[in-house]
């Protein structure tokens, strides 16, 4: 397909690479910074430009990849006729595209994206659209770039942001306090990676609640009390220890 890409950020830069890499073509790259639009149309062999007044009539998809917040305020500033348009955000309702055209819909990528990572990791896509054309489109198109591909309402799309938010940002969230908890002790973060990458990978085999280990789970509220002495000079972290570890015994008191 040819397209053009609306966004020059993390999740713009990864899906033009993996769209340029499959085979389509990336004809104009815009942003409102010119100089990122034309770093990244250099490595998408594309044009590019910082005005949505200038956007090529010649694509076949218009894909705006930029922040969820700013979606509707970009979308309100151009139109492609018929030409279908969609949105990368996890958040925000497809239907703020239907001034933008006929044919809308989502192309979402349920993953953590970084323009400067090294490697594009897989993507599952939820995708949606105003007709039941441009979902099978979508589903297509989606299909060139993943092996996963789902159809979900923008509810069902708003759920599944929420739980991406849940088990990755506040995922990291919690290795980052980690860090600067052992840091400020004078030991090796490093030491946790196995641990990390090991209970990330039961997950591909088992049920979460069913492979929850540490004190909590077991009710070694001896082990607890320990560990909250420790956080003594931190009360947010305490009390952030104190919550999950409440809510761990929660969940395993009702089974």
């Amino acid at each position: 397909m040819k397209i053009v890409l609306i966004g020059s950020g993390n999740t713009a830069t990864v899906l033009g690479k993996k769209m340029y890499r499959s085979g389509h073509a990336i004809l104009q790259v815009y942003s409102r910074n010119l100089q990122h639009a034309k770093e990244l149309a250099a490595e998408l062999n594309a044009s590019f430009t910082d005005s949505l007044t200038t956007l090529s009539a010649d694509a076949d998809l218009y894909v705006i990849a930029v922040s969820d917040t700013v979606v509707e305020t970009v979308a309100g500033q151009f139109t492609t006729g018929n030409k279908p348009v969609v949105h990368t955000a996890g958040s925000v309702s497809m239907e703020v595209l239907q001034p933008v055209s006929s044919n809308y819909g989502v192309l979402y990528p349920l993953q953590s994206l970084r323009k400067d990572m090294e490697r594009i990791p897989e993507i599952p896509f939820l995708v949606d659209g105003c007709t039941s054309e441009i979902k099978a489109l979508l589903c297509d198109f989606a299909a060139s770039l993943s092996s996963e591909v789902k159809v979900c309402t923008d509810d069902q799309r708003l759920n599944m942001h929420l739980a991406a938010v849940i088990s990755s940002n506040f995922t990291n969230h919690l290795y980052a306090l980690t860090q600067e908890f052992c840091n400020h002790h004078q030991l090796s973060f490093d030491l946790l990676l196995p641990l990390i990458n090991e209970v990330a990978f039961r997950l591909r085999v088992g049920q979460a609640a069913n492979l929850q280990t540490g004190p909590a789970r077991r009710g070694d509220d001896a082990t607890i009390q320990k560990h909250l002495q420790l956080l003594s000079e931190d009360e947010s972290l305490k009390q952030l220890y104190k919550l999950l570890s409440q809510s761990i015994q929660t969940m395993y008191h009702k089974k």
